[in-house]
């Protein structure tokens, strides 16, 4: 089995999409930002998915996309398999014609442990949700979020970016009401 960053990027995206679309569609923007997957990659890998009815999407503003089905009825094997990923290790392709022979005759030695193989990756993978990977990042997710939240509300406190200045300092001088009060300020 060969999965390539297809495959990867498509999960990762997915269990993205997963962890926050309780706040409603998620943009592929915010996803490519998050992960740093590029957004034309995620574009094609979602189009892929909107085909297989894994996710759905929303236009216009506040669109994005959603899943299709509950999180804990889509499996990574669904996702892997949406975006065109194979699943197989063996030389042939799973034809049985390991030596290129029309008839199927031509199994090399060890076709049938690659095909063993393929059966196992796709039960693994079939036994694995989106709901179980999402479950497991939601710590991670959250305090990360937590910390961003952090900063960006002391940032706005301040009215502008954060410095090694107190915040009794910061509050000795009025909001900027314009980039050239602000430039003023900071200098």
């Amino acid at each position: 089995m060969r999965l390539t960053t297809k495959g990867r990027f498509a999960v990762t995206a997915m269990i993205d999409l997963a962890l926050r679309e309780s706040h409603g569609p998620v943009t592929l923007a915010g996803i490519s930002q998050r992960q740093n997957i590029s957004l034309s990659y995620l574009e094609q890998l979602f189009g892929k998915l909107r085909r297989f009815d894994i996710v759905e999407s929303t236009r216009g503003p506040g669109g994005g996309y959603t899943l299709a089905r509950r999180a804990d009825q889509v499996t990574v094997a669904d996702i892997i398999i949406a975006v065109d990923e194979p699943l197989d290790a063996t030389q042939c392709g799973g034809k049985g014609n390991c030596h290129g022979d029309e008839g199927g005759n031509g199994r090399c030695m060890t076709h049938d442990l690659w095909a063993n193989l393929n059966q196992k990756m796709v039960e693994y993978l079939s036994s694995v949700s989106l709901a179980d990977l999402a479950r497991q990042q939601e710590g991670r997710v959250h305090s990360h979020e937590v910390r961003e939240t952090k900063v960006k509300a002391e940032i706005q406190k301040a009215g502008k970016p954060a410095t090694d200045k107190s915040d009794s300092d910061i509050k000795k001088k009025p909001l900027a009401n314009s980039v050239f009060t602000f430039a003023q300020q900071i200098n």
